[in-house]
């Protein structure tokens, strides 16, 4: 069928065109303003802005404050239709931006791009973006694990069911369950502030990365040429650049962005699996707006939409983490251009889908539900049990031999798991020990042992010293990075 088939179409209505939901829907206006063609193509002026100052200040005289200043004042100048006209003719973006960069800046048409390759605006403004993007990637893991770390602090001594295999096993608390999540995203952000410092440049390497073009603007003098590489990087901001490049820079440093943000999706989808899990034995619950629907055929339900989106997407971002291995694996000698349309898709997906799910992740974090009746309820059913041990070492006390006690309690065991498990009944263990009468212990001592807050170690005290000894520290570290506004859920 054609298009005209279609009753419904019509090519001018945007309602007939794809709606790309990582921008329509799920990531915030910080990140797609990173990914922006405002942000991409005005970072392009810049670099050739940046290029013309550090080769002036270099020697190349010929080249005019008046040329630099009429650069600078058209940055932001950016005719996009013309820009676009350009490219239909000459099947070439970055000449297609030169042209029209030289038609609002004619004074200085002759010196854009003067003895560079497209690598050195186009390698260098991915990673900018790349490195603004993980400042804002940085700024919502720092803010998340703040809200986390009070959460834990608040319940640190409320004891629950602590789970191996999906079994119940020994208590924990809630707050030290929370600190498992606030060490996964503590990995997360090691791992960030990593790839920030570390993040190297490209800078100016000529068109096969032998800077041959600079030979001819500067002579034989090598030490010139390393003067603008060094120059150029750091007036665009970074600490260090590639010492040695091809074309482009190495494609390595894209698997270690995706890898990281990889990280941070393994992470989110970790705790979301939790959180589901703990949301369907009503001990947890995400937020869930007053006029919030669960389900269009079941009124009562509450589904942990906010956790699914999560898992949704980091299943996606995942999945982006092969691209970086792909691309830098297949490059050919000093560079192929089949990296192109998958840098285009892969980067600046996987980083809007890390903000889409901080986002979510942190306006759960704000308003986490805790039921604790239910929790206590829960911990109830299975306190019998855990307490055994310590009726076998009063038993044992009171001269009774560990083995005759240890039977005495296992036969009861057995047959209360059979009552719960094949009848139904609730876990009556305490009371058939008191009834069986073969064990030395009155019921108000048996009342004691069951003390929630005697079977959960030093969980209260584990979670303070983490909050104290790592978590606040880094967090003075980054108060900088703290964003203060309640995050807003949104469609």
């Amino acid at each position: 069928m054609q298009l005209e088939d279609y009753p419904s179409y019509n090519p001018e209505s945007p309602t007939n065109h794809y709606d790309y939901p990582l921008c329509s829907r799920y990531a915030s206006e910080q990140m797609k303003h990173i990914f922006s063609p405002n942000f991409k193509f005005s970072t392009w002026r810049k670099l050739w802005v940046i290029l013309a100052k550090a080769e002036k200040q270099l020697g190349l005289d010929f080249i005019t404050e008046q040329q630099i200043k009429e650069l600078e004042d058209n940055i932001y100048n950016i005719d996009f239709a013309k820009a676009h006209q350009y490219e239909v003719q000459l099947k070439h973006d970055v000449m297609a931006h030169v042209h029209a960069y030289g038609d609002v800046a004619p004074n200085a048409r002759k010196i854009i791009h003067l003895g560079v390759t497209s690598a050195y605006v186009g390698d260098n403004t991915d990673l900018i973006q790349i490195k603004e993007g993980l400042l804002l990637v940085k700024r919502r893991l720092v803010t998340l694990i703040k809200t986390l770390a009070n959460f834990a602090d608040k319940y640190k001594d409320l004891p629950t069911l602590g789970y191996t295999h999906f079994q119940a096993a020994q208590l924990t608390t809630v707050g030290k369950r929370a600190t498992l999540w606030l060490k996964s995203f503590m990995f997360d952000l090691a791992e960030v502030e990593h790839r920030l410092e570390t993040l190297e440049f490209r800078g100016v390497k000529g068109t096969t990365g032998t800077a041959a073009s600079f030979k001819e603007l500067f002579g034989d003098d090598f030490s010139k040429v390393q003067a603008l590489d060094n120059l150029v990087t750091q007036m665009a901001g970074f600490k260090q650049k590639q010492e040695v490049s091809g074309q482009t820079y190495d494609r390595k440093q894209d698997t270690f962005v995706l890898q990281t943000l990889a990280d941070i999706a393994s992470s989110a989808h970790k705790f979301t699996n939790d959180f589901r899990l703990l949301q369907h034995l009503k001990e947890l619950e995400e937020p869930f707006g007053k006029k919030q629907i669960g389900s269009s055929a079941m009124a009562y339900k509450r589904n942990p939409m906010r956790c699914e989106r999560i898992s949704a997407l980091a299943k996606f971002v995942l999945s982006l983490e092969i691209n970086g291995h792909l691309v830098h694996s297949t490059q050919w000698f000093e560079r192929t251009l089949d990296d192109s349309a998958n840098k285009r898709l892969s980067y600046p997906q996987a980083f809007l889908a890390v903000d889409a799910m901080l986002l979510v992740l942190q306006n759960i974090a704000e308003g986490i539900v805790v039921y604790e009746k239910m929790i206590t309820r829960n911990v109830m059913r299975e306190l019998p049990f855990m307490a055994t041990e310590d009726i076998i070492m009063d038993a044992v006390k009171k001269g009774m031999d560990r083995q005759e006690v240890h039977e005495i309690i296992r036969e009861l065991s057995m047959e209360q798991a059979r009552l719960v498990k094949q009848e139904g009944q609730d876990n009556r263990l305490i009371e058939a020990i008191i009834a069986d009468g073969r064990l030395p212990i009155s019921a108000h001592e048996i009342k004691d042992l069951l003390q929630p807050s005697n079977y959960i170690g030093f969980a209260p005290q584990q979670v303070s010293a983490y909050l104290e000894q790592v978590i606040n520290p880094m967090l003075e570290r980054n108060a900088a990075f703290i964003l203060e506004n309640k995050t807003e859920f949104s469609v």
